[in-house]
């Protein structure tokens, strides 16, 4: 892949980037819809491949929060046409790395010294290069380190990116009004946590201790005195990317699949239900297996926090008494925006009935002993159910936001460790004992 030796930093140079995106998509439409008034064969697939590949290109040269939201969109294939999914799905592995010469300037800008004159070795090379910095691996006595660059000028542009981004997510994604402010409220507040490298360190110390009773899970070790708010060094983890291993899934053994899915499960279980802070960027980027199969976690950059409350709120909705029960079901969806006192009766009745059937779609591993993710129905029923909302008038001309921004992170969360799981046609126990607590404690 292609190195950079440079990356717009100033705001005029990324605004200037995001036009020229904007210009290319227009051509492509322009292109698409004078062949349709002409006859001619206008196949929106093909639209929507061109405008993933001129639009990925773009983000790919800007680096940063562009490529961060075009990373997060396509873990949800309901939220853009799959060929905007699987181009953007490169952020994830494959954004294409600094060169060795800006990696030499950028470290020495940051720390001030060079990268020699800090460890024992340093490879210019990088070994992993994302949306927000790229890896490289050095020595420090006799240690093996994993050395985290961010990009210049990342943390500096997240909030003027999120506002040029806006019109292309109003045209290109179908998100509008104020379910956009609070995508990109949330997204804004979580770049801002992941720029910012000592914060990712002091998550990763903390949930690494907490979460390091769990069987299966390993955590690195983080070196304070030769980190910064742009560069963090951690041990080096020598397991294989998960995403290989979800490549080759088919070679592993079922009990090996059912292995590592119950420690994903576990994971994050115990986050969400006792911690209520958890690892809120489940691709598999952030996972190594290592030969016996314990899973390290590599990246903090994204928690999130819930509150008592909205714990209360959210996860009451998948108690079967309150499903059957619409007054009860009712006062938790008006305390979560899901519904509004506002609603008309007929909004009210389509709004409950499109709620109650996404939560039974959902809920479906918690309300087993065992759940078979190898099962192709609940991945593809999910993601049917979000095609068809996406398509429904009441949905798109829907003038509210239904549910709160918090919700965001919970629901992105599960469905990328679901779509892990399904990957992984992994068969485990989820009625374990956190989730059990809810059907307990709250009512």
């Amino acid at each position: 892949m292609k190195e950079k030796d440079n990356i717009p930093v100033s705001k005029v140079q990324r605004t200037t980037g995001f036009l020229k995106a904007g210009a290319k998509v227009g051509r492509n439409y322009l292109s698409h819809y004078t062949k349709k008034a002409f006859g001619g064969k206008a196949d929106k697939s093909d639209l929507n491949s061109r405008n993933a590949e001129d639009i990925y290109a773009s983000l790919a040269e800007l680096k940063g929060t562009a490529l961060k939201v075009a990373q997060v969109a396509s873990m949800d294939k309901n939220i853009l046409p799959q060929e905007f999914t699987k181009k953007f799905m490169e952020a994830q592995y494959q954004a294409p790395p600094l060169s060795a010469p800006l990696v030499r300037r950028t470290f020495k800008k940051v720390s001030g010294k060079n990268p020699e004159d800090i460890f024992d070795s340093f490879s210019p090379e990088s070994v992993h290069a994302a949306s927000i910095g790229q890896v490289h691996k050095a020595a420090l006595n006799n240690k093996e380190l994993a050395v985290k660059i961010q990009y210049p000028g990342v943390a500096e542009s997240v909030e003027s990116d999120l506002q040029v981004i806006k019109p292309i997510a109003y045209r290109i994604f179908g998100i509008k009004g104020k379910q956009a402010e609070d995508f990109f409220e949330e997204v804004k507040n979580r770049m801002l946590e992941e720029t910012d490298y000592l914060q990712e360190m002091k998550q990763g110390i903390e949930l690494g201790n907490f979460c390091k009773h769990l069987p299966g899970m390993e955590f690195p070790s983080y070196y304070k005195d030769v980190s910064s708010s742009k560069i963090l060094v951690m041990d080096w983890m020598n397991g294989k990317p998960l995403k290989l291993i979800l490549d080759e899934v088919e070679n592993l053994p079922q009990i090996t699949r059912n292995s590592i899915g119950q420690r994903l499960w576990d994971f994050f279980e115990f986050q969400i239900h006792v911690l209520k802070k958890f690892h809120a960027d489940p691709h598999p980027g952030n996972f190594l297996i290592k030969d016996d199969f314990t899973i390290q976690v590599i990246d903090f950059g994204c928690v999130k926090n819930i509150s008592e409350e909205f714990y209360t709120n959210f996860f009451s909705l998948l108690k079967d008494d309150v499903m059957h029960d619409d007054h009860v079901f009712d006062y938790y969806a008006y305390k979560l925006q899901m519904l509004y006192e506002e609603d008309t009766p007929k909004e009210l009745f389509f709004f409950r009935n499109s709620l109650k059937e996404a939560i039974r779609i959902l809920s479906k591993p918690f309300k087993t002993e065992h759940f078979d993710f190898g099962e192709d129905s609940f991945l593809d029923e999910l993601s049917d159910f979000g095609l068809r909302m996406s398509k429904t008038p009441e949905v798109y001309k829907n003038k509210r936001a239904r549910g709160p921004a918090d919700a965001l992170y919970v629901n992105r969360t599960y469905f990328g460790l679901f779509t892990i799981l399904s990957k992984l046609k992994a068969n485990i126990k989820t009625e374990n004992k956190w989730v059990k607590e809810i059907n307990t404690q709250y009512g």
